[in-house]
């Protein structure tokens, strides 16, 4: 009897998971395979790629722009991943209060992010270029500009979702806890500091994840504000690949070989972020 039901529970198992396995397969494993192998290989189709080792590697580093979007995209996924994680955490902890139109409020602030990358870029561009010419200036006058203009516009889509995360995860903690602070006469700043944001580390971790993957990962919107004018200064990685491989004959190969290097970047940032957020957090 209990052999029949193993059997048929691996066969329920292989029928759920077998297609799942498959399309993981079919769809991330095999191209991210062929992806690798491409970056060591000059081609213009799949078919026609022929093996040259390192060269493809060796020509990033002669290409200045992928230098400058590195350090342009590092310094702009440490601005935002602070901003915004300050900013939703504390409009989620002002939203958990009881007041009259809080629900109105979280749905005001979580429509941003509804609405497309590209089109986000568009829009803020308009708003902002209309902003600068009062100074006879524009969103791409300037790297710096570029930059700024990139984090309002992140920002301003990214503090509601995040603050949705914040907000599940003041109203899970644990209402024994925050009385026995109280009744310790712990203020409302110490209970903050010292009770609050640690048993929140968990929801700290996720949020601090997806925008710093976020911050790296940048694509529509940096292509729809600035497209990385002037003069590619405000190029971000993902754009400078994406130029490499579509907008240079001949470099589709580096363009790959960019691709690979930005995931090994990613991964290694986002690995490191979660091991440090997730060694702070506490049980209470």
């Amino acid at each position: 009897m209990v052999s029949m039901v193993g059997k048929s529970i691996r066969k329920w198992w292989a029928l759920f998971t077998l297609p799942t396995l498959a399309a993981f397969i079919v769809g991330f494993l095999a191209p991210f395979a062929i992806g690798v192998y491409l970056s060591f290989c000059e081609f213009t189709t799949v078919s026609d790629a022929k093996f040259v080792g390192f060269k493809n590697y060796t020509k990033i580093f002669e290409d200045g722009t992928f230098l400058h979007s590195l350090w342009f995209t590092v310094a702009f996924t440490i601005v935002t991943t602070i901003i915004i994680n300050v900013a939703s955490f504390a409009v989620a902890y002002m939203l958990t209060k009881a007041f009259r139109g809080a629900n109105v409020f979280r749905s005001i602030f979580f429509m941003p992010n509804l609405i497309g990358g590209i089109i986000l870029g568009y829009i803020w561009q308009l708003l902002l270029n209309g902003v600068l010419a009062h100074w006879s200036k524009s969103i791409t006058y300037s790297e710096t500009y570029g930059f700024w203009g990139l984090v309002i516009l992140l920002c301003w889509q990214q503090i509601g979702y995040m603050m949705i995360i914040y907000i599940a995860g003041l109203q899970s903690l644990p209402s024994d806890v925050m009385e026995a602070a109280q009744v310790d006469g712990a203020n409302p700043r110490q209970t903050l500091f010292h009770v609050t944001i640690p048993l929140m580390m968990p929801s700290i971790t996720v949020c601090t994840f997806l925008t710093v993957t976020n911050g790296f990962k940048l694509f529509d919107q940096n292509l729809a504000l600035t497209n990385g004018a002037p003069s590619r200064a405000s190029e971000m990685l993902a754009l400078n690949i994406y130029t490499t491989f579509y907008g240079r004959t001949g470099y589709e190969g580096v363009g790959q070989a960019k691709a690979v290097i930005f995931f090994l970047i990613v991964a290694a940032v986002a690995l490191i972020q979660n091991k440090l957020t997730t060694s702070k957090e506490v049980s209470a």
